[in-house]
């Protein structure tokens, strides 16, 4: 229709908040359509129309009513944007019909209006829009094509374009009608001598978004890329192109991100046709989907590519068919087969070229994962098949959810990308006299210069391990952090920490423990080099000792509460007997770039590094600052004061207290015994509550001691003879001074 249009329809817009360049970005409702028809051929112009639209919203900003000189009661009687935009079509077409015309197109003073502002809100009211306003001219562009030497296309304005060609500004000043007579005037003038100019520069609006695939070696241009998160959940890739409606998404150009354990986390990467509609889309920055508002921001085409790209023939097969409706399927028994899934979909849903249209996701070795992907021809296949959401096959309930393309090549990337060593060789006939461990790991030694974490949330990644470990962040040795995964993959609720000493290994058992993440509180325990390279290789750690790795064991489960014992010799078995490979190569140590006073931690964590067995996954934390990346604010004084007082690590000999002082113990107290108790039996001696340590023994509970840091040695001998021997809530307390 665009291409052959012989008459065009000038077309302006309002909204009841932001208008000019800012038009649709504050998502206010439009008030306000003037139009006006031009006759191409016979250079005449119709009739000017002026409507106001009642928004949902009964509400005008200042700023709009500054710049419209409108008022909430010339919007109250009129029609809302249906009624109007029917009534618009409806003109518009007699006007046309009446000229002898057959055909029109929108004429706008930039692109704002249709696709910041009337497509969104549409979009929103579940609007169905005429066909006109998915195609349009932008004046300004077709100006610039006849007068290239009047400036950038987004640097025009009605005001100096009128002026560049020598017409005097519009007199009247009533909003929209100015506008429309100036776009008038202005297309009137490039159509005639010396002109003589031809409207080519036809945009158009997608009607849907077209899924597809994207291969790794496809250059993508990081200025089409944007970030958009906080979706729910259940966003499937059309309702993020339904956010951003008006706007062109390139064809397969919605990846949903995963998290590390394969699950949605709220955030996908768009490309868009051009940098263009990448600007607008940042400017619907915070705009919402249903309640949520969601958060918009530049990406580079290496992430998008890293989401969306991959280079299987059997996924570029499986989505070369068109048109079709996605759905994943989660928790199938490893041993289903392609008629079983079939059967449970049921005839109401029938799949696209049957066991054709069937994905199942395997690891390298051809496992399955329990994930398959399902085509379906039509939305209601689709809908029926997710109406089986969590019903029963086998034993399993199985989880069915919308997904898309870019998902499809995420999850297949993921699991064949895993280094999974699935059997062992034959065992050796002469006995290894050692334990073999895994290159990453220390050899394994009584020293108890370690912690394990027992009950962190499942969501727990290495960032809010370190948040939870605070001041001890110091204190952790480089790849000292490991997290341990079941053999699905996901967290067990496990983790070991290597520490620099047992000393500070020690005060982080004692200050951490039972300290909330996420709203659960989390065990810390001391324990050794050798325990944990045990559990990591897949053994056992309990009350009764420790238990080598078996040859096949199906999964880690969360261990019991241990006591302190003496190692005993461990025993040899198939998985001792063999170096684990060490399947991923870490990331190098980063430069310093700052003091070494504050050399802390961390940065991000690094790919899973998976060893053969149970698949335990350990993500190293190497010895960076998280200063260097902005994870950590500047330390607390006192620790900053410690890190800056610490020698260097070559000659450091003595364990780092928590804050620089004397240290008092305390003997005999109550089992109930809390801080305040005992900031409150030293009170006078300006105590702060870090500056008390209650421990607990290996079971969890309260020994009945307390570590306390005094300013100095002459503060805290005082304190040992003042106090020594007082009555505490009953009970009579020792203290001792410590050198």
């Amino acid at each position: 229709m665009a291409s052959h249009s012989d008459t065009l329809v000038v077309f302006f817009g309002a909204t009841a908040g932001a208008n000019g360049g800012k038009l649709g970005s504050d998502e206010r409702e439009i008030i306000l359509l003037v139009w006006q028809i031009v006759d191409l051929h016979e250079k005449k112009v119709g009739k000017l129309h002026r409507c106001l639209v009642k928004p949902d919203t009964l509400e005008l900003t200042d700023q709009c009513k500054e710049e419209t000189g409108l008022e909430l009661d010339d919007i109250l009687k009129a029609e809302p944007l249906d009624e109007v935009l029917q009534q618009f079509q409806q003109l518009v077409s007699s006007e046309v019909k009446a000229l002898g015309r057959n055909s029109y197109t929108l004429c706008v003073n930039g692109p704002l209006v249709i696709r910041q502002a009337l497509h969104p809100e549409a979009s929103k009211k579940n609007l169905v829009l005429p066909e006109c306003f998915f195609s349009f001219v932008d004046v300004r562009k077709e100006f610039h094509k006849c007068c290239p030497n009047a400036g950038p296309v987004q640097k025009l304005a009605l005001s100096s374009m009128l002026e560049y060609v020598g017409l005097p500004p519009m007199s009247e000043q009533v909003i929209g009608v100015t506008e429309v007579r100036s776009m008038v005037q202005l297309t009137l003038h490039i159509l005639a001598e010396p002109y003589n100019h031809k409207f080519s520069c036809f945009e158009t609006v997608k009607y849907k978004f077209e899924s597809g695939t994207c291969s790794k070696t496809e250059p993508v241009d990081s200025e089409t890329v944007i970030r958009a998160r906080g979706l729910p959940w259940q966003s499937s890739d059309q309702d993020i192109a339904r956010f951003f409606k008006g706007l062109n998404i390139a064809k397969g150009g919605v990846a949903l991100c995963l998290n590390a354990q394969g699950r949605r986390n709220g955030e996908a990467l768009v490309r868009f046709i051009n940098p263009e509609h990448r600007d607008l889309a940042l400017e619907r920055h915070k705009h919402h989907m249903g309640s949520r508002y969601i958060e918009v921001y530049k990406a580079t085409g290496e992430e998008f590519l890293k989401i969306a790209g991959g280079t299987s023939n059997e996924v570029a097969q499986f989505l070369s068919k068109e048109n079709q409706v996605i759905i994943r399927m989660r928790g199938l028994p490893f041993t289903a087969t392609p008629q079983d899934v079939l059967a449970f979909l049921g005839p109401e849903s029938p799949v696209t070229d049957a066991t054709e249209g069937l994905l199942f996701v395997k690891y390298p070795d051809r496992r399955p994962t329990g994930d398959a992907f399902v085509l379906f021809s039509c939305e209601e296949y689709a809908q029926n098949a997710l109406k089986k959401h969590k019903q029963i096959l086998g034993k399993r309930y199985i989880e069915l959810f919308r997904s898309t393309a870019a998902e499809v090549q995420q999850v297949l990337n993921r699991y064949m990308s895993t280094p999974l060593i699935s059997t062992l060789p034959p065992p050796p006939i002469v006995p290894v006299p050692v334990l073999a461990t895994p290159p990453f790991l220390p050899a394994a030694n009584s020293t108890r210069d370690c912690v394990r974490l027992r009950g962190l949330p499942y969501t727990a990644a290495i960032e809010d391990i370190l948040e939870f470990m605070g001041e001890h962040t110091i204190d952790i040795k480089p790849h000292g952090v490991h997290m341990v995964l079941n053999q699905q993959g996901r967290p067990s609720g496990d983790a070991f920490i290597q520490m620099k000493s047992s000393d500070k290994a020690f005060m982080v058992a004692q200050k951490c423990h039972k300290k909330t993440m996420k709203d659960r509180y989390v065990e810390v325990f001391q324990c050794s080099t050798e325990e944990m390279s045990i559990v990591l290789m897949g053994g056992t750690l309990n009350r009764s000792g420790l238990s080598p790795p078996p040859c096949k064991l199906p999964c880690l489960s969360p261990p019991t509460a241990y006591a302190a014992f003496p190692a005993p010799a461990a025993m040899l078995s198939e998985a001792a007997l063999y170096q684990p490979p060490l399947l991923a190569t870490p990331r190098p140590p980063q430069p310093a770039t700052h003091s070494p006073a504050h050399t802390l931690a961390y940065y991000p964590p690094q790919p899973h590094l998976y060893m053969n067995m149970n698949y335990t996954a350990y993500y190293p934390s190497p010895p960076v600052s998280p200063s260097t990346v902005g994870y950590f604010a500047a330390p607390p004084g006192a620790v900053a004061a410690a890190v800056a007082a610490q020698p260097h690590p070559a000659t450091a000999a003595s364990p780092m207290l928590p804050q620089h002082g004397a240290l008092v113990r305390m003997q005999g107290l109550p089992y109930n015994t809390g801080v305040k108790d005992i900031l409150s039996f030293f009170q006078g001696y300006q105590l702060q509550p870090d500056a008390v340590i209650v421990l607990y023994n290996l079971s969890g509970q309260c020994s009945g001691e307390a570590l306390v840091t005094f300013p100095s040695e002459e503060v805290a001998r005082r304190a040992v003879a003042e106090r020594s021997n007082h009555p505490f809530y009953g009970q009579q307390v020792r203290l001792a001074f410590c050198n």
